[in-house]
Parts: structure tokens; sequence; C-alpha cells
């Protein structure tokens, strides 16, 4: 069994039976990393740090218990990596930012602990952008993460270290953050599933803040049912997060059986405009045709208020982070200026030499927007066209089960191509940000290769919390390939 064949299914049985033990599952997969995975500029780069101590001891845990004949969980033995926006205890906690460098949470967020509860086997915490900042992994502090597909690409960001990791085999499955796209965009470019949940329905409690009303954390896989399982593990009320919903959690496995027939598909025609590569264009009409023949009905929608997505999110998401990133200072957590003469010359100097460009450039957006005289221009205007970007889904779902529509507009471009140009770069969430802003839940789907080899995904959004449909619609496209 090849690591890039391993799924969830694959490693309980083989665990659960005695082909081989969570521990040899682990150490596999270890080495796998340390062969490939290195930040020489030659490898993925997709880790910061191994968590192998607590790993194994969990591993260990789990042929205890195996050994005993006791009832074993659903990820049992199941390696995974989480994003180094979570804290993990016995781990630093990043964020992919030199400000946070040395930091040690003394907390488990809640997704770690519903992991191992579930018998999962944390690897380590993989690479992204500062403070989750980004659409290439280009920002990372500790460089950046390569695409396992074409290493002179972009994984995507800035979940880019989640998704690379499983699309090389490092790992079975992985946790990501979606804000504005950071878990759909890299899963389309790696190649691999990644599912953004309903705003609420999985805990953000132990997540590093960007923007509170836009954070969501969520699962990368091979296929859509371990995306469905992981799902199932992670979500559910949780008293420590105030945002997290009460609605009870479905049977997200169990809703794949379904068949997708008699479902209706929406196309949104803002969606298919200029500026979609045409090998993603057609990708997308033949798994849009694929359902047609699956029984579906195709019906042609409109999001009229789409081309206001992208503004609108990088006032709303500026504000927050400038708000959420004002705790690092210096006083609290990881890096503190020690040349410093002054308290404010320390926060000054503490956050000039710890945080990048790009966080950089967003506080200072966040902060115009907010400031006395602008904060009704932007900030209030932006948060009340994102009522009717949310009203524009409500319709839509009022008429359709399911919304098929791009991830991205182009395959994973090149390293260093769009980092002098932070529009370009912004623009590159243009499919993304309106499920985000909106609440709704969403997931990507490979659905082919270009001529050149770069993996594309095609987006499936669903009504809010109705995840089991979404996934329904997903697995129909993914059977289809």
């Amino acid at each position: 069994m090849s690591l890039g064949s391993m799924t969830i299914d694959l490693i309980r049985t083989a665990v659960a039976s005695g082909a081989t033990t969570a521990t040899a599952v682990a150490e596999q997969h270890y080495a796998k990393i340390a062969a490939e995975d290195g930040p020489d500029g030659k490898n993925i780069h997709s880790f910061l740090a191994l968590s192998k101590d607590r790993a194994l001891a969990q591993a260990a845990k789990i042929d205890a218990m195996v050994a005993k004949g006791d009832a074993l969980p659903v990820l049992v033995g199941v390696p995974v990596g989480i994003k180094d926006v979570l804290t993990m205890v016995g781990s630093p906690a990043t964020a992919g930012s030199k400000i946070l460098q040395g930091y040690m949470p003394p907390y488990d967020a809640t997704v770690v602990q519903r992991l191992e509860a579930a018998g999962a086997v944390i690897l380590g915490k993989m690479n992204c952008d500062e403070f989750a900042m980004g659409s290439s992994n280009e920002n990372s502090a500790y460089g950046p993460v390569l695409n396992p597909w074409a290493l002179d690409r972009v994984p995507g960001g800035s979940s880019g270290g989640s998704a690379a990791a499983v699309a090389a085999g490092f790992c079975v499955a992985s946790l990501g953050t979606d804000t504005g796209g950071s878990i759909r965009q890299p899963a389309a470019f790696c190649g691999v599933v990644g599912m953004l949940p309903t705003y609420g329905r999985i805990s953000r409690y132990g997540l590093i803040a960007f923007a509170s009303s836009l954070d969501r954390v969520g699962p990368f896989a091979t296929n859509v049912r371990d995306a469905a399982t992981m799902l199932g593990v992670l979500a559910g009320k949780d008293v420590l997060d105030a945002t997290s919903s009460e609605r009870p959690v479905g049977d997200y496995v169990g809703a794949l059986e379904k068949p997708v027939g008699g479902l209706r598909i929406g196309v949104p025609a803002e969606y298919f405009g200029d500026g979609l590569d045409p090998e993603i264009r057609a990708a997308i009409e033949k798994a849009i045709d694929g359902l047609h023949a699956s029984g579906c009905e195709v019906k042609q929608i409109s999001l009229p208020h789409t081309k206001y997505a992208i503004p609108t999110y990088y006032v709303i998401a500026t504000a927050e982070a400038s708000a959420n990133l004002s705790r690092f200072d210096g006083v609290r957590f990881g890096l503190r200026a020690g040349e410093a003469k002054t308290l404010s010359a320390m926060y000054r100097e503490t956050r000039d030499q710890g945080f990048g460009a790009e966080v950089k450039r967003r506080i200072l957006l966040g902060t115009y927007a907010l400031s006395a005289g602008y904060y009704d221009a932007y900030y209030r205007k932006a948060q009340q066209v994102r009522t009717l970007l949310t009203r524009d889904f409500l319709a839509a779902f009022s008429e359709v089960d399911a919304i098929v529509a791009p991830v991205t507009p182009t395959p994973a471009f090149k390293l260093g191509a769009k980092t002098d140009d932070p529009v370009q770069m912004y623009l590159e969430d243009i499919y993304s940000v309106a499920a985000s802003l909106a609440g709704i839940c969403g997931i990507s789907v490979p659905c082919g290769d270009t001529a050149a080899g770069l993996p594309m995904g095609v987006q499936v959004m669903g009504r809010h919390f109705d995840e089991e449909t979404m996934l329904r619609v997903a697995l129909a496209i993914e059977t289809a390939q």
C-alpha cells in the first residue's frame, strides 16, 4: 500500500486487523517527510514543526487498544497534519510569522482534542502564509511551500502546507483554515479535496484569529468520503466557542449513499466571464454535464452582487485583522524588540521586526477603514454589501440545491509571478470570497489536469448547514472523473 493511495478506511482496516500498527504507519510517514520535505528550496517544505513525541505516544495508545480488543474510533491510526495557526501543547504555534517565533501554547485547540479522541495521530504543524494572509503560501516568514505537482509552482494559500502535504502523501488528511478561499484554492492547486464548512459548524477555539467573522477550520483529504469523515469528527457545538452552532451534526458519510438524481444544480453566470482559464472552464462544464447525466436538473442562476465581493472582503477582512493583530505587541507572545527604550518604541519595533510586508499592508488598510471619518464610508458600507451578497445566495438556494462554479481563475502559477502585484494576487480569490462572506459551505473537488499536467478544481457550494447535499454533489463529480 503506497503512501499516495492511503485513505482513512484503508488505514483503519489495516490497523484494526493487525496487518500493521499505528506506530508503523506514523514512522512510515515520518520517513517520507524526512526524505522529501526539507526547507532547502528543492523539497516541498509543507511542515514547520514535527510533533513526533506526541504522535508516537498517541500511536502507542492506539496499538494498545487494538491489542486489548477495544472498540476503535473512526480515525484510528490516521496520520494528520494541522495548520500552524492552531494551538497544540508541545508544539510551537507561529502562524507562519516571526512575531510568534518560539511561542508554545499552553492548551490544545478543540479540533486537536477531537482529532485525537477519534484516534488520529497528529504528525506536526503545517507551513502557511503569515497569519493566514495570502493566496500563494509565499508570505510565510519561514519560506514558501512548493507545489508537489510542479516545484516551480505555488501550492495556493494560505493553507498551502496542509494541501501540499496531503497531495504528497506526507499525511492522509490535514486541517487548514479558510477566510476567503484558503482551503478551497490550495486544494484546487494541489489536486486534493478541501472543504469550507458552514460558519459555526466547526469550533474555532484555539485558532489564532485573522478575521473572526470569516475564519473557518476545515479538512483536506484525497477524496470526498475522507473529507466527510473528517467533518463528522470535527463538527459540533463547543462551549468554548460562542460562535459554534448548536445544530445537530449530520451523518455526512451516510449521506453519500444517496443518489444525486433530482437535485437542482445552479450555474452562476457571473463566475464564467472573462478571465477564467479555458481549460478550467472546459473541465467544469464537463463536470456539470456529468451531473446532468446523473439525473440532476441544471439551471442558470445569477448572483448579481458577485462583482463587489473582492472589495467587500478586503475591507472587512483587513479591518478585523487590524483589531485581532493588535494583541501582538511584544508584551505577551513571542518576539520582543530588545533595543527599545520606551513602551511605545517596543510596540513599534517589535511589530516592525515581527510582521511581514503583507501583514503590515493589511493592518494599515484595516486601520484606515476603521478610522474616524472613514468607518461609515468603508467598513459600514462593506457590511451592507455583505448582506446583499448573502441575500443573493439565499435567493439562489430557494431555486437550487447546490451551486457549481470555478474555484480559481487559473491553475497554479509560478513562484514569484504575482508577489509584486498585490491586486493581482487578491484577484486569485475572486470565485471563493463570496461564499466566505455569506457564511455558506463549499468544497473544492479535483476535476482533471491541464495539458501541462497541473490540477484543476471545481467548487460546489451548499446552503447553510447543508453539507450533506454539498458532499453528495461533490462525490458525484469525483466518481465521474
